[in-house]
């Protein structure tokens, strides 16, 4: 269920109303009263801003319902998700003030002239001498936005305002949206080569599939900086550091189990990658049109990757037939494609990764008492796969090294430090995941990409403060 905020401010006339019969009515209505403040009040009116809870769909009830109350007006309504977005969520502050001519000389015209000589004669200096070594580019075309599909970049901004946030908040590094007006392949490459040079890092964002995957090795070939795609890499490796996790309590290897993964875009097509790379030798993935089958020919460039690897199963089938007998589902798709018949012809312990939003593959409650363990998208369920338990930490170390790319061993090990992070204490089934306001997950990521950066040969420094 969507729940939103929402501030009503009204005006009672206290020889009609009084707030008591105006709080019961909200609550017969489906609102919840989160705050009451009053505006201004006298003996004949009051005027108070009412911050209401409430489904979406029993808003419209909710005002409807206190319209009709005699003694009551109301003044104006504001929904409080919009009012956090009024004039955008980030800004750009000065890390230093500029108080009067001499510090405007240092930062500005003529002192600047001789940083801008010292970056030319050796460009490594821009890491030092600007924001390049922490600044990390958001970038998206607003072509395949969370549930909303394509579009525009427009309409993109405040998710990557949002991800900005997240970014500074966590692991404070400094991202800006970059929310380019084309979809044309080439175009995005070379727009975002021709703006890297500010940047210690790229991560895309919400580009639709199969664009994402070339867009994304494009720039990896021809930048030397880490380029990462969330919507592919983050999921996959949330993904595997939950199944790792969820593995401990059900007592199966990663190489017997069997996995099924449907929804082959770029999230299942990289959690597909990953899980092979983390040991499965069975796997079958699922698209609309059914399993993905080894040896097939197909147009998509990364189905023809999966139908060549000897992991992937050589049957053909719908999921429901196909999900017989496998240790693990893992959807990225869309909601209510299995039922309770489904899980049960699963193998004994079954995992069930449901990450459809806002609605799961499975509904929970039909889940629950059928698996062994049990994970959503969702906020409001155990066990939330999130990307945002990756790419805080993963770009934190990536730039703290200066790593030149993000590596299949990096993302590994991000893998294995979120799994880490829950003790053996805290693991159960409805604990298989850290929460997103761990505060150790940011740290326990960037010293394990740092630590495969430098075995891998890929960072350029070696922190100050790491210890191997």
């Amino acid at each position: 269920m969507a729940f939103n905020s929402l501030v009503i401010r009204m005006e009672l006339d206290h020889e009609k109303v009084h707030f008591g019969e105006v709080a019961s009515l909200i609550g017969r209505s489906g609102g919840d009263i989160i705050s009451v403040d009053v505006i201004r009040s006298d003996r004949a009116y009051s005027v108070r801003d009412i911050t209401i809870d409430a489904e979406e769909r029993q808003q419209d009830a909710v005002v409807g319902a206190l319209r009709d109350l005699a003694g009551i007006r109301i003044v104006n309504l504001s929904d409080r998700t919009f009012l956090a977005h009024l004039g955008g969520k980030i800004s750009i502050q000065p890390s230093m003030p500029i108080k009067n001519r001499d510090d405007l000389s240092r930062v500005y015209t003529p002192g600047v002239a001789r940083v801008c000589a010292a970056i030319h004669e050796d460009e490594r200096r821009a890491y030092s001498l600007t924001i390049k070594r922490n600044t990390v580019a958001v970038v998206t075309d607003g072509s395949a936005v969370l549930g909303l599909g394509d579009i525009g970049p427009h309409a993109a901004a405040p998710v990557m305002e949002g991800k900005a946030m997240l970014f500074k908040q966590l692991a404070g590094v400094d991202a800006f949206p970059i929310c380019l007006d084309t979809q044309d392949t080439e175009e995005i490459i070379r727009t975002v080569k021709q703006i890297s040079p500010i940047f210690g890092g790229i991560n895309l964002e919400d580009i639709s599939s199969p664009r994402c995957f070339e867009i994304e090795s494009r720039l990896i070939e021809e930048l030397d900086i880490p380029v990462f795609h969330d919507d592919q890499h983050g999921t996959a490796i949330v993904v595997t550091a939950g199944l790792i996790n969820a593995l401990k309590l059900t007592g199966k290897r990663m190489e017997d189990i069997r996995v099924v993964v449907n929804g082959i875009g770029a999230a299942g097509v990289s959690i597909c990658k990953m899980l092979l790379a983390a040991g499965v030798t069975k796997l079958a993935p699922v698209d609309r049109d059914g399993a993905i089958v080894r040896g097939s020919d197909y147009a998509h460039p990364m189905w023809r990757w999966l139908a060549a690897q000897p992991q992937v199963e050589p049957e053909a089938g719908s999921l429901k037939e196909v999900i017989r007998g496998a240790d693990v589902f893992i959807g990225v798709s869309r909601g209510g494609l299995l039922d309770q018949d489904d899980l049960k012809n699963m193998a004994e312990d079954p995992i069930v990764f449901a990450m459809a939003n806002p609605v799961p593959e499975v509904a929970p409650e039909l889940a629950l008492p059928i698996v062994r363990v049990f994970a959503t998208g969702r906020s409001d369920y155990p066990n939330q796969i999130n990307n945002v338990l990756a790419f805080p930490g993963i770009f934190r170390g990536a730039l703290d090294c200066r790593a030149s790319i993000i590596n299949e061993t990096m993302k590994m090990a991000a893998a294995q430090a979120i799994a880490d992070t829950v003790t053996a204490q805290e693991l159960d089934e409805s604990y298989i995941i850290p929460s997103i306001f761990n505060e150790r997950v940011v740290a326990d990521v960037r010293s394990a990409v740092i630590a495969a950066a430098i075995r891998t040969g890929v960072a350029k420094r070696i922190p100050p403060d790491f210890r191997m």
